[in-house]
């Protein structure tokens, strides 16, 4: 998993004023729109989000749908990324599998950051045999071959719903973040206004849920961002061997490896959907780069644009 870059732990510690939130809240947008990779990042993702979930309600055939009178068409008026070898339409079954692959990755990725934001502060703010547990259970799943275990575990998802594969993805997610977080927390628990907190009576609950992780959004933010291309592609990996989303479903994973033996002879059963998964990871990866050099305020490019 991708690590964000961790931020000097001035900027994430309390507000020292009323204004200060709003001046930060101001310099980071200024510095995130002054990035033109986040920007076209941005752009491309809401089109791609619009493209797939609104598009398909305006062409004539749905992604099971065939036509006995077009098999391995070409790109035509009629099909605009032409037809597999059964008839199917390339473009209805390319929005359903950038449709699956997008739900797949934003639910992984925002899994996952949680996953690590909780554990990472509960670890780091308890410390003693809490801390160890949880680190021990993050350093045990990050040598076990997370590919093979959810090949092993793909029969339990097959004819049922695909989130238990986001289930299995986001638990092999977490590890790396939650350790940046832990490390985080135990620097933050001795602050001024944590410790203010306690003494007022709050519980470590209400410590950790108002206090901590808030202090951390902008890592966990950019956590989440870059998370989503990773997710997908994990996504995408799994399902081109047979192990991720099943048939007769489709996603951009299923539809690679269906256009594979045919990307020379008919090319847009494999160049459409490939494209649409490249197009995709860049695209996050540009807001996620974007996100921490607005965030960061070492970072070399996010000076040069503020």
């Amino acid at each position: 998993m991708a690590t964000p870059v961790v931020p000097e732990i001035a900027a994430v510690d309390g507000p020292s004023d009323s204004t200060a939130p709003i001046t930060r809240r101001r310099l980071v947008l200024r510095r995130f729109l002054r990035n033109r990779p986040a920007l076209v990042g941005i752009v491309v993702l809401v089109a791609m989000f619009v493209g797939a979930f609104v598009l398909p309600h305006f062409i004539p055939f749905t992604y099971e749908e065939l036509d006995a009178y077009a098999l391995n068409s070409p790109p035509t008026t009629r099909h605009w990324f032409g037809t597999n070898q059964i008839g199917q339409d390339v473009l209805a079954q390319t929005l359903r599998g950038l449709q699956k692959s997008l739900i797949i990755g934003m639910l992984v990725a925002l899994i996952s950051t949680v996953l690590a934001g909780v554990v990472g502060a509960v670890a780091g703010y308890f410390g003693g045999w809490t801390d160890r547990a949880l680190m021990w259970v993050a350093d045990v799943l990050l040598v076990v071959p997370s590919f093979l275990v959810i090949a092993i575990c793909s029969p339990l998802f097959r004819d049922k719903s695909f989130f238990i594969l986001v289930l299995l993805l986001a638990a092999f997610a977490w590890m790396i973040t939650s350790r940046i977080i832990r490390a985080l927390t135990r620097s933050l628990r001795e602050r001024e206004f944590i410790r203010a907190a306690k003494y007022m009576g709050a519980t470590p609950g209400s410590v950790i849920g108002k206090h901590v992780l808030p202090s951390m959004a902008s890592i966990l933010i950019v956590d989440v961002t870059l998370n989503v291309g990773i997710a997908i592609i994990g996504e995408a990996s799994l399902s081109y061997f047979g192990f991720g989303v099943q048939r007769p479903d489709v996603s951009l994973g299923t539809l690679i490896a269906d256009g594979t033996s045919s990307a020379l002879t008919y090319p847009w059963l494999f160049a459409f959907c490939c494209g649409a998964l490249v197009l995709i990871v860049l695209a996050t990866n540009f807001v996620g780069d974007g996100l921490r050099d607005a965030f960061d305020p070492n970072s070399t490019r996010g000076q040069a644009r503020g």
